[in-house]
């Protein structure tokens, strides 16, 4: 016996050594303290339509800091009945648990169950990555003690409700409080903190928004844990599970306008830096117009698709200033995201013909200077019409109202490819642009929000502008840290060559190749159809919008002749009918609303000194 105690004590020592030398390895690169006052989620930026609605939330959300006292007593009562229901009894470590998981786990076979307590949690969210490792384990029991040194249980507790991950981009009860059931945490009834509680377990999965029947299992599930901890009368438990959930997966979302959304998100931290933080941007898109302009697409597409050997198409609604205000980028975005509206450049065809005339304008011609429309050999290069013949001397007006090909050429040798090159860069084009004869006939290829806010220029009376969709952009805390303010590059285009410019594309629409595009107003554009139709184009514009459609294929395959003054020609005529609010063909929405400004967010005030207030604060 003597012996055996003698060993004993040994081998306690020894172990007592070890353990101390584990301690000291592990304890030796421990993360320090100081990260758990830094932001470790990418910050949020939410979009707003022209009218102050809500558009999307992108990055990572996190609601006001909330204290545990503030909160119903069940909120935390269902977290602690679910996830470590001896949270008030122990150092940080609960070793009844600890065996229990074990024991599960042995009999399973597998990992099914783990042991780890809030404070273990609390201490990995705010210090340690996830990874599953002997040494991250064993740090995180080390900071767990720190922890329950350091703080209350009600402020660990509180620690962690507000830095836990619940899915859907939300960390913390609040944000989760208000992604899936929009109320502040405070608010949520005893069902909803349930299901909160069940997300600890798999927050990606068995969230509301991603299957809310998993979400009611799961929070009727903890709902009887609660039951079990002594939390819930059976009664209370079941009147709950049967309370109106009110869930905001059953409210409709935003889901028009991807495209720019994308386009948008990839701007704002150029406006206002990297280190910004949590933003609201009030952006130009008119909610409305763009959920009609998809629909137009879309409609049209499905009717045709088969018939002319056609599947994607873009469209680009912007006001005479640039402001965009509907962007299809293709026929769905879930299938493709790739922006057809501003990363494709398609051969514009026929659509770049008025840059060559109103550089005949600039250099001396006049809409009545007469050209003949014949044969025409360049370099063994010879341009022909559209229905392979020749028709004559005509004028300038004319040419360009019937789109002949071989005087656009013509005029453009005339006055230079060079400066047609030049008025083009004016206009805004950056795409790269060749001086072959073809450039008259839009062989260079360009993209259709270039090519539409080139239109601009001429809508708006000859000033200079660059397309935009960011108004405002304010701070979590409302304060303005960017405002569009003036814009454009002044006057570029002299007010009679406007005007000439007018007059001969609106005679497009009224007589030429662009009659499908008919408005009950005065409206200018033109048609384009690159070579083989594998191009299908229509650019226009009123005094109020400009809008330019392409339909086309993304493997360049041709289409069963379409031209622009065909299907692009009326997917324009419905949607600037929407937009101008005229009753032609479908049912038209109501002119663009004003833009509503939201009110600033009120600053959060911190509840704990200065330690626990970074520790909760958003930022």
């Amino acid at each position: 016996m003597r012996f055996l105690i003698k060993w004993c004590f040994t081998l306690a020592i020894w172990g007592l050594v070890v353990l101390g030398g584990i301690t000291a390895f592990f304890a030796y690169d421990l993360p320090s303290t100081d990260k758990a006052l830094e932001v470790t989620r990418r910050p949020a930026v939410t979009l707003l339509a022209l009218d102050g609605s809500k558009m999307a939330s992108l990055g990572d959300l996190q609601g006001r800091a909330v204290s545990v006292k503030d909160l119903p007593a069940y909120l935390p009562q269902a977290v602690i009945a679910t996830e470590d229901r001896r949270f008030y009894r122990h150092a940080g470590i609960d070793f009844i648990g600890v065996a229990r998981a074990m024991v599960t786990n042995l009999r399973a076979g597998r990992v099914v169950q783990g042991g780890s307590t809030i404070s273990q949690q609390a201490a990995k969210n705010l210090f340690l990555t996830p990874d599953r490792t002997f040494k991250r384990k064993y740090q995180e029991l080390l900071l767990a003690f720190w922890l329950e040194q350091k703080f209350t249980k009600d402020q660990i507790l509180t620690i962690y409700l507000n830095r836990v991950y619940l899915g859907s981009g939300t960390y913390g009860v609040d944000a989760a409080a208000r992604k899936y059931f929009g109320v502040p945490a405070p608010k949520l009834t005893v069902f909803q903190a349930a299901i909160i509680a069940g997300l600890l377990k798999a927050p990606s999965r068995l969230n509301p928004r991603t299957d809310i029947k998993a979400a009611i299992a799961r929070g009727k599930i903890v709902l009887a844990n609660m039951v079990a901890a002594g939390y819930l009368t059976k009664a209370a438990a079941t009147r709950a599970a049967q309370s109106n959930l009110r869930s905001t997966h059953n409210q409709p979302s935003q889901k028009v306008g991807r495209y720019f959304v994308d386009w948008i998100s990839e701007q704002v931290r150029g406006f206002i830096g990297p280190q910004s933080g949590d933003v609201t941007v009030q952006t130009t898109l008119d909610a409305r117009l763009q959920a009609r302009a998809e629909h137009h697409v879309e409609s049209l597409l499905r009717q045709n698709s088969k018939r002319y050997n056609v599947t994607q198409g873009a469209v680009i609604v912007m006001s005479p200033g640039g402001a965009v205000r509907a962007m299809v980028g293709g026929r769905n975005y879930r299938k493709s995201q790739f922006n057809r509206a501003t990363q494709a450049r398609r051969q514009p065809g026929s659509v770049f013909k008025p840059i060559v005339y109103l550089t005949a304008l600039e250099n001396g011609l006049n809409p009545a200077s007469r050209f003949n429309d014949s044969a025409i050999t360049i370099k063994g290069w010879k341009p022909r019409n559209y229905d392979g013949k020749y028709h004559g001397e005509m004028s300038l007006k004319e040419a360009l109202s019937r789109s002949i090909n071989t005087i656009a050429v013509k005029v453009s040798e005339r006055v230079g490819r060079g400066n047609v090159v030049k008025t083009a860069k004016r206009l805004g084009i950056t795409a790269p642009l060749t001086t072959s004869p073809s450039l008259a006939l839009g062989s260079s290829g360009v993209s259709l929000i270039e090519m539409t806010g080139a239109y601009a220029v001429l809508a708006n009376g000859g000033h200079g502008i660059w397309p935009f969709g960011v108004e405002e952009i304010k701070n979590f805390s409302g304060r303005v840290l960017y405002r569009r303010q003036g814009g454009g590059t002044g006057r570029i285009l002299e007010h009679r060559h406007v005007k000439a410019m007018d007059d001969m594309l609106g005679d497009v629409i009224d007589t030429g190749t662009g009659k499908k595009a008919r408005l009950r107003r005065w409206a200018a554009g033109k048609t384009g159809t690159s070579q083989s139709f594998r191009d299908a184009w229509f650019i226009g514009y009123t005094r109020d919008y400009v809008t330019g459609v392409w339909l086309g294929n993304d493997n360049d395959a041709p289409m069963k002749k379409i031209t622009g003054g065909g299907l692009p020609a009326i997917i324009w005529q419905k949607i600037m009918s929407d937009a101008h609010g005229e009753i032609w063909g479908d049912k038209a929405i109501k002119p663009a609303s004003r833009r509503v400004k939201s009110k600033p967010a009120k600053k959060e005030k911190s509840f704990w000194d200065k330690l626990i207030g970074s520790i909760l604060s958003p930022q």
